[in-house]
């Protein structure tokens, strides 16, 4: 073979390598329904493209789902509250772009806004969604109560268990606006991953939850 040949071979060698470097880093976006385990609804995935702005998004690793399920289990076999687990899921359009995650773990009373030790407070939204649901303008908690075979003594005294949804900002981004959709929008997402969670477990009546968001805002304690 010439060197001629050789080197127009290495060119066109170079050139495939770098095709297929760019087809696998292009594989990785993936759409809003592919995010947390799968476990969004069709609702819920376009509520995650208005709050992030975005229609692809980073391809997450790993499985988070059965996971969940089991730390939960653990803890509370332990009586372990507010266990230390990685997050369910963690949602990002670049790596240089806000972060929105949803993770899970047992709560006490104290924990709960509208009757626990918490409190309204300016820009925090009260929700008539399972036992508590709370939203301002960065993060949303649900709180439901499940028994479930998988959670040792909850045929006595049901598990609690908070969905927690965060949306961390770029430094040069500011957050979503404070409003009705915006809070909507995350209500909705952690509704859907919520219901999957209960559902992985076998929560009795999934554990409260409707198979659809509610979205009705409620009245703090002690407001006419």
């Amino acid at each position: 073979m010439s060197r001629a040949s050789v080197a127009l071979s290495t060119v066109l060698a170079l050139g495939l390598l770098l095709t297929a470097c760019g087809g696998d880093e292009e594989a990785t976006e993936v759409s809003a329904a592919q995010q947390c385990d799968g476990t969004l609804s069709p609702g819920a995935a376009e509520a995650l493209e208005r709050v992030m702005g975005a229609k692809t998004f980073q391809e997450a690793e790993g499985s988070g789902l059965r996971r969940v399920a089991q730390d939960l289990a653990d803890d509370q076999a332990k009586g372990d509250l507010h266990g230390q687990h990685p997050a369910m899921c963690e949602v990002r359009h670049q790596s240089d772009r806000p972060l929105l995650t949803v993770s899970f773990h047992l709560y006490g009373e104290d924990d709960l806004y509208d009757t626990g030790k918490g409190a309204k407070a300016p820009g925090r939204h009260l929700y008539a969604m399972g036992r508590e649901a709370v939203v301002d303008d960065r993060s949303a908690s649900l709180f439901v109560q499940c028994s479930s075979p998988e959670l040792k003594g909850s045929e006595r005294k049901p598990a609690p268990i908070q969905g927690f949804l965060r949306f961390s900002k770029a430094p040069s981004d500011e957050l979503p606006p404070n409003t009705p959709a915006t809070r909507e929008a995350y209500l909705t997402v952690l509704h859907s991953v919520t219901l999957a969670v209960v559902k992985e477990l076998g929560c009795e009546n999934d554990a409260g939850l409707p198979e659809r968001p509610v979205l009705t805002e409620k009245k703090w304690r002690g407001e006419r």
